[in-house]
């Protein structure tokens, strides 16, 4: 299982870098349509750092995969929640984001709620069976906010608030796909699962593009790592049956995971005020 941490936070580190490199070449393309996928994609493609910026995130997904084999399913999930401590730090030395008081407060909160979690999540198999009508619940759920999101631009929601809700969005249907690909890890790539992890990628890609266009790079992509963390590890207890902690300490765990929600609403406060 320890291999599979590390290869998580190796993901964690080169997820944050591929979407940071998206977020710089999609604010150079049209504005994506989800009623034209085709034409959108070829834009972003088309974009030298949008192109890098995929190139890097196949990458992260070969050791996200390889991680999802080799521990179980919230374990990896928490750690490759450090993502949004790294993308903090990526942001502002690398690619000049501006991180002000309120993000760092944000990243500190999921740091805390981190420590919690990896302190009381009781150890488990590394290999989790699970019940189909549970997983068909959780994947029609998630499917259905993921697409409500992405119609909230033009349900009402304010303008300043497009980026964050579409790359929770995004997040959504990211962590949609990574429960459906740990099924296929324990059933075989012939499987079911299989083309709704397309579905829901194709979707998060194109959600997490325009939501890249709307907003700015922190707090966007803080939204998608902390909305893609909050569905995979409550997959992995729903669906995989990654255990909570017994007790005072299913308290504790209970309050970390508040901790990782209040910090994706102060993430994005000060760039969407």
């Amino acid at each position: 299982m320890n291999l599979g941490i590390g290869l998580a936070l190796a993901c964690a580190a080169v997820t944050q870098l591929a979407f940071l490199c998206k977020h710089r070449g999609a604010g150079s393309v049209p504005l994506v349509e989800i009623k034209h996928p085709l034409r959108s994609a070829r834009a972003l493609l088309g974009s030298r750092w949008f192109a890098i910026g995929m190139g890097i995130a196949a990458v992260a997904w070969v050791l996200h995969v390889a991680a999802l084999a080799l521990a179980p399913l919230s374990v990896v999930q928490v750690s490759l929640a450090t993502g949004v401590v790294m993308l903090a730090v990526l942001g502002d030395r690398l690619f000049g984001c501006k991180v002000g008081p309120t993000e760092w407060a944000g990243v500190f909160l999921t740091t805390a709620g981190l420590v919690l979690l990896v302190l009381t999540l009781p150890r488990a198999a590394t290999h989790s069976e699970f019940a189909v009508p549970a997983l068909i619940a959780f994947e029609a759920g998630a499917l259905a906010l993921g697409t409500l999101l992405i119609a909230a631009p033009r349900l009402g929601t304010p303008a300043r608030h497009h980026g964050p809700v579409l790359g929770a969005a995004a997040g959504t249907l990211f962590g949609l796909s990574d429960v459906s690909v740990k099924a296929l890890t324990e059933g075989g790539i012939v499987s079911p699962w299989l083309p709704v992890a397309a579905l829901a990628s194709a979707l998060a890609f194109l959600a997490s593009a325009r939501g890249f266009q709307e907003g700015d790079a922190v707090p966007v992509i803080a939204c998608t790592s902390t909305a893609a963390n909050v569905t995979v590890i409550c997959g992995g207890i729903v669906v995989f049956g990654d255990a909570l902690a017994g007790g005072l300490l299913l308290f504790i765990q209970l309050a970390a995971f508040a901790l990782v929600a209040a910090s994706a609403f102060l993430t994005p406060a000060r760039a969407t005020a």
